[in-house]
């Protein structure tokens, strides 16, 4: 449980490289991986929302794991995301992700059929009574149609079944109570997974963030976490206030399109979703070039200006 309890900072929920036939890119794994550990990220999420892992099939979410483990090299953590619709599957896939060397898993409650609180309770205690793996909960209620409540997330970590949560509602009153709910709990950890709201919800307690903008500027993300750590808090804000831009400026197209066309941009990887998600647009694309250029963030890989 020691590097559960140590997590903190950055982790990219990193993109998921595919070609255009939509087979995994696994040298583009690695290209990626490198990228975002050059910024000085604090560990990885792969197979997160921003890596698909609803559009991808089995063997597809087992190559990319094993891929990601492989090219971090035990240098940082690894997660691995799991978004299942019942119980057997979920539990399948936390097993698969401890055979491949994830350190925990971030996982969805059930989605598809609207669940209540107490059903929310019972699956996660049920998940981790047989996980090999930590849990932490992964809010999400923009994609599941399901809220993971204050109160059932702070039963659920005081009775010690969950060890964290990934909050990505952009609901900042939510996650304050969560914040608030877990506050007293040794090594509970809280993370925003809205990178534009990292220094306020650093200023609530939490532990950081895993975000997609990672991706493309891990190392903007890192000097927000890093200042206001600090204590330069006008520093910290400085930064917010350009990862603040960076993140609108990702969200163009079809979710995550604009942040894939960003690192093709950049030559790290093509550019093309998991089907039937189609790529950004050309002028989206170009107009997307243009705000990186001008943030200079073109000149820090092989880029891509076509």
């Amino acid at each position: 449980m020691t590097e559960i309890e140590e997590l903190h900072g950055v982790l990219p929920a990193l993109v998921t490289p595919l070609r255009q036939d939509g087979t995994v890119d696994e040298p583009a794994i690695g290209r990626l991986v490198e990228h975002v550990l050059a910024g000085g990220v604090h560990g990885l999420l792969a197979l997160g929302s921003t890596g698909e892992t609803a559009s991808l099939d089995e063997p597809s979410r087992r190559l990319v794991l094993a891929a990601v483990v492989r090219a971090a090299g035990g240098r940082v953590p690894v997660i691995c995301g799991v978004a299942q619709t019942h119980l057997a599957a979920a539990r399948a896939e936390v097993a698969a992700a401890a055979e491949l060397g994830a350190v925990a898993a971030l996982v969805t409650p059930p989605f598809y059929y609207p669940i209540d609180q107490a059903t929310v309770l019972g699956f996660y205690r049920r998940l981790a009574a047989e996980s090999p793996l930590p849990i932490l909960v992964y809010n999400i209620p923009q994609f599941t149609k399901v809220v993971v409540e204050p109160a059932t997330l702070a039963a659920l970590a005081s009775e010690g079944t969950v060890a964290g949560t990934k909050d990505s509602s952009r609901d900042f009153e939510y996650f304050e109570r969560i914040c608030l709910a877990t506050r007293e709990l040794p090594g509970f950890c809280v993370f925003t997974g809205s990178d534009t709201m990292l220094l306020a919800s650093m200023a609530m307690g939490g532990a950081g963030t895993i975000c997609g903008g990672a991706n493309v500027a891990p190392g903007w993300v890192v000097r927000v976490y890093e200042s206001f750590v600090g204590g330069q808090w006008e520093l910290a804000r400085s930064h917010q206030d350009l990862l603040l831009q960076l993140v609108l400026a990702v969200r163009a197209g079809v979710f995550p399109a604009a942040i894939k066309a960003a690192l093709d941009l950049m030559g790290v990887c093509e550019p093309w979703p998991a089907p039937p998600v189609p790529v950004l647009s050309q002028a989206a694309r170009e107009d997307l070039r243009e705000q990186l250029l001008g943030w200079g963030l073109l000149s820090a890989v092989g880029s891509r200006h076509g």
